[in-house]
């Protein structure tokens, strides 16, 4: 069975940082995209950044130049170094990993969610 999950949550004030870790664990061929969403109370889940397995990244607009995403393909895990936090980041945070799990089969796994909060 594939599980991922988040570590690395908290409560930080605003101005600081945090670094977020996700790991994919189970049994599986191998790892493409991994990325990190967000939702905020009454918010849509969205994209944070995301990586892919050559290390290609893309961020959302709000958090450009002061996210930094990156995985270790070694160890399965993806990390999000968070700065410059800001009370607007306050949210739960998701791991997403798209996984091969067959020759032909790839899956989208959720870790359970990290609780951020950026108090000002």
């Amino acid at each position: 069975q594939v599980q991922v999950a988040e570590s690395g949550g908290g409560l930080v004030q605003a101005g600081g940082s945090l670094r977020l870790s996700c790991a994919a664990s189970g049994r599986f061929f191998s790892i493409n995209a991994m990325g990190w969403y967000r939702q905020a109370p009454g918010k849509q889940r969205e994209l944070v950044a995301g990586i892919t397995s050559g290390g290609s990244t893309n961020y959302g607009d709000s958090v450009k130049g002061r996210f930094t995403i990156s995985r270790d393909n070694a160890k399965n895990t993806v990390y999000l170094q968070m700065n410059s936090l800001k009370s607007e980041d306050t949210a739960v945070y998701y791991c997403n990993a798209v996984i091969r799990v067959g020759v032909l089969d790839h899956y989208d796994y959720w870790g359970q969610g990290t609780q951020v909060t950026v108090s000002s």
